[in-house]
């Protein structure tokens, strides 16, 4: 694409049709005021174009269309919203949901991102046809839609995250949750320290926000992991922290990582599941949700709009 200046500078010879001065412009708002008389006269590729302006219900309705049409990706919306909002970091104020940067190779190359490149592309059509909805937008609006086509709570999403223009926003590699450290003293310790706490959250956030796992399953092409945590991964309910504490899990005899598997072999929690249970405060808040739905829902749709909104800025209602 032409850059301003040179776009002017080729419409410069056609200022006399355009009644024009044919004497270059000096000041910035002269070539701009150039620009709109001149656009016209370019070829497409070389006009100034007005930015679209954002349609939140439009891109609103084409999610929620795509997830009626496959209730199954109700599971990666909320993933590919969950990994693009986890990699903030309070510190330094770094990553976050706010630069639309998982559509870039360099953070989809991370590993917990293994498999969200085909959700990005599939979603790249909805870009082409709103495109003044950013993508940081997009991807969390989109754990919004799968959240409510779940039957979950109701989750007040704001718009105005503004994509980053280059991969240089791009956090380094680790940032979001890995599922097993070794022991399940590591693993508890990596999840509060290296990565809840790094963000901002406390234990009762943790296990509230862990309860999405009542939704999706792992893929041993993505995660390495295979199976759905509960019998109705496209419904979010308590199912996850009951199973968790009812069901005697044990480990899963297979040619893949560390997991458990109930006595059916059908369900499956990995080894951060277990460590809610192994770990006295997480258990607490655990036995909490199971026999609390409205609870769960509650503090659930507190934590994951915390999340979405981490690394954001003047956002806005919209009324989606």
């Amino acid at each position: 694409m032409p850059s301003l200046r040179s776009s002017l500078l080729l419409a410069l010879p056609l200022a006399s049709a355009l009644r024009v001065t044919p004497q270059a412009p000096k000041t910035r708002r002269e070539w701009l005021q150039l620009a709109g008389a001149a656009s016209a006269a370019l070829p497409f590729a070389g006009r100034v174009e007005a930015a679209a302006a954002p349609d939140y219900t439009g891109m609103s309705d084409a999610l929620k269309a795509m997830v009626a049409e496959d209730p199954n990706l109700i599971g990666t919306f909320i993933r590919l919203a969950w990994h693009s909002s986890g990699t903030y970091d309070k510190m330094t104020k770094t990553g976050g949901s706010g630069g639309g940067t998982m559509r870039f190779k360099e953070e989809l190359n991370h590993g917990a991102n293994a498999g969200l490149s085909k959700m990005v592309d599939k979603l790249e059509p909805l870009h082409a046809q709103f495109p003044g909805v950013s993508y940081a937008d997009t991807y969390t609006l989109a754990g919004k839609v799968a959240i409510e086509a779940a039957k979950g709570p109701t989750i007040p999403w704001k718009a105005g995250r503004v994509d980053a223009l280059t991969p240089d926003a791009v956090t380094p590699n680790g940032r979001l949750p890995d599922a097993d450290k070794g022991s399940p003293d590591k693993t508890i310790s990596h999840l509060r320290k290296d990565v809840f706490y790094r963000m901002g959250f406390n234990d009762q956030e943790i296990v509230a926000l862990s309860g999405a796992h009542a939704l999706g399953r792992c893929h041993p092409d993505a995660s390495g992991y295979s199976g759905p945590w509960t019998p109705t991964p496209t419904l979010l309910t308590t199912g996850y922290y009951n199973l968790l504490i009812s069901v005697p899990w044990t480990l899963k005899e297979w040619n893949g990582p560390m997991q458990f598997e109930d006595p059916s072999g059908k369900l499956m929690m990995l080894p951060s599941d277990i460590a809610l249970l192994q770990d006295k405060k997480f258990r607490e808040y655990v036995k909490m949700y199971a026999k609390d739905k409205d609870l769960f829902f509650k503090d659930f749709a507190a934590a994951f709009v915390k999340l979405e909104e981490l690394g954001t800025k003047n956002l806005k209602s919209v009324g989606v």
